[in-house]
């Protein structure tokens, strides 16, 4: 597939799913920041379209036009897409493994976080982009979506539980922004965890994405028990499952010769 500019709102919405929770937020994200790519397998009148960013690849279009030498700029990259795609998905890699996952949405009351006097919890700022660098490799998934550190500090939509000298203990953020919902990520230093500190970065977090009159959303693996108790003590609710597909590497063809 190929880089292409941007679509209008009007064109994301007929070929990507909009204002709901989940994959949906994800073109929206890439349309709203500039984070991102989107492709298409021809420049006009494509017939099929993808957007990616961070990892993150929603695929439509019609799986008559879709060959391994279209796909394969999209390896290594976790594809949600309609079942009609998979059989096209499933030729162009050398494997495609699904991965099962759970849409929530803010539904209840968190439950009360207190955290330790010397820990505030407040919105990251530009001048803590050392800070955030400081989390190491572990962490760098989460500014992924917004373009690397600076540009996560930069954006008001993360909050973090700091410590008395200026470290990120644990930190929550919007990863995907869209027009109705917020898709919640959430990291927290080894060996504070099971602190509440995760909690109040996600409690204040949330409160946040309220008052910009969108609805928190959390994505998460159907196999990760840490992050399901930690979504439903914060208030989320199960919405829907559905798997979305790693890709492996290209499939390769062997040149013909005469």
């Amino acid at each position: 597939m190929i880089p292409i500019s941007p679509p209008d709102r009007r064109a994301l919405a007929r070929w990507f799913p909009t204002n709901s929770p989940g994959p949906a937020t994800i073109g929206e994200h890439v349309l709203a920041t500039g984070v991102g790519r989107w492709w298409a397998d021809r420049p006009v009148q494509p017939s099929t379209v993808a957007v990616s960013c961070a990892g993150h690849v929603v695929l439509r279009g019609n799986p008559e036009d879709l060959t391994p030498e279209l796909l394969a700029s999209l390896a290594g990259n976790r594809v949600e897409a309609p079942a009609r795609l998979l059989p096209a998905l499933g030729a162009a890699f050398d494997r495609l493994t699904p991965w099962e996952r759970m849409i929530w949405t803010l539904q209840a009351t968190p439950q009360p976080a207190t955290v330790a006097h010397s820990v505030t919890v407040r919105r990251l700022e530009p001048a803590d982009t050392d800070a955030v660098q400081e989390l190491g490799p572990d962490a760098s998934w989460l500014s992924a979506s917004w373009g690397g550190p600076r540009g996560f500090t930069a954006s008001g939509h993360a909050w973090a539980a700091v410590g008395r000298s200026g470290c990120i203990l644990a930190v929550a953020c919007t990863y995907f922004r869209g027009t109705g919902y917020e898709d919640v990520a959430v990291y927290t230093v080894p060996d504070r965890r099971r602190h509440h500190l995760a909690l109040a970065c996600v409690t204040s977090l949330c409160a946040d994405i309220t008052a910009r009159g969108h609805t928190p959303s959390w994505n998460c693996s159907l196999h990760n028990r840490a992050s399901r108790l930690l979504a439903w003590n914060a208030g989320f609710r199960l919405v829907r499952e559905y798997v979305h597909y790693a890709a492996g590497s290209p499939v390769s063809h062997p040149r013909l010769s005469a």
